[in-house]
């Protein structure tokens, strides 16, 4: 699939809204806010984000400009991570890895981190084939399946 990143767009908010809370893309993704449905916390989350110059957030659009998902890293120099949300509709097609690498090369720093449930074997392969390497494991609560849950660690070195 042929993406492109662009800013985030004030229009973008509800088509993230819509993604983030697919049950089950929150199933699969696991790690997700406490309650997806709270509007308030949504935008409050997203504004946030949206006016720290520390976070390189962006929004992944197809070859006809329709919003697919987003992108983004965050964190403080060596612990920083990578994140990534596609729609539902867009999976299998290549959408994530290819949003992924664009944003790789928009954030030079490394290293580089980021977190998948053990069994999200699509997330997995996504940070395989842009170059991450598992670093570690651990279990923590997934609001997203109402259960603590496996996880996997990975790092990006360079």
């Amino acid at each position: 699939m042929e993406i492109a990143l662009r800013e985030v767009a004030d229009a973008d908010l509800a088509v993230f809204y819509a993604q983030t809370n697919d049950p089950e893309a929150i199933a699969m993704a696991a790690f997700t806010a406490q309650d997806p449905s709270d509007t308030a916390r949504f935008h409050a989350h997203w504004a946030r984000n949206r006016q720290d110059p520390a976070v390189v957030m962006r929004t992944v659009v197809d070859a006809g400009g329709a919003v697919v998902g987003h992108v983004a890293a965050y964190g403080p120099p060596g612990e920083r991570e990578v994140t990534y949300w596609i729609g539902r509709e867009h999976w299998g097609r290549g959408a994530a890895t290819a949003a992924l690498r664009a944003l790789l090369a928009l954030v030079p720093e490394r290293p580089l981190h980021a977190r998948a449930a053990a069994d999200n074997t699509a997330s997995l392969r996504v940070l395989h084939a842009c170059g991450f390497l598992v670093t570690g494991s651990d279990r923590s609560f997934a609001h997203g399946r109402g259960a603590e849950t496996d996880e996997v660690l990975l790092t990006l070195r360079d």
